[in-house]
């Protein structure tokens, strides 16, 4: 009976996503602004990238119903951000290669 008791199982609600979809929407409302205002471009990217990697948590928390398997949580998101960041790393030096030919008015 002790057993039963530990391995609870929580029902998501549709307020529940309702509440993850709107933070998932303002989470993007506050990248999209933050392309439209002058930041330094090193910060910018970062802020980018962190808010990047919190909408992908909550998707992968709430939406693929993984929030109360933490190990899974973590599996899944690790790898992810290693393969986004190598993608990354492949295709910088096209972008600073593209910066340099640029000529600014």
């Amino acid at each position: 009976m002790a057993n039963a008791a530990a391995h609870t199982h929580h029902e998501p609600t549709t307020r529940l996503f309702l509440w993850v979809w709107v933070g998932l929407l303002g989470l993007t409302g506050v990248e999209v602004y933050l392309a439209y205002i002058h930041l330094n471009l090193h910060l910018m990217v970062i802020l980018l990238m962190v808010l990047s990697i919190v909408k992908a948590a909550m998707i992968m928390a709430y939406f693929m119903h993984l929030r109360f398997e933490r190990m899974n949580l973590v599996l899944t998101l690790i790898p992810a951000m290693i393969i986004v960041m190598c993608l990354m790393f492949i295709v910088f030096p096209d972008s600073f290669r593209l910066l340099n030919m640029r000529t600014f008015h």
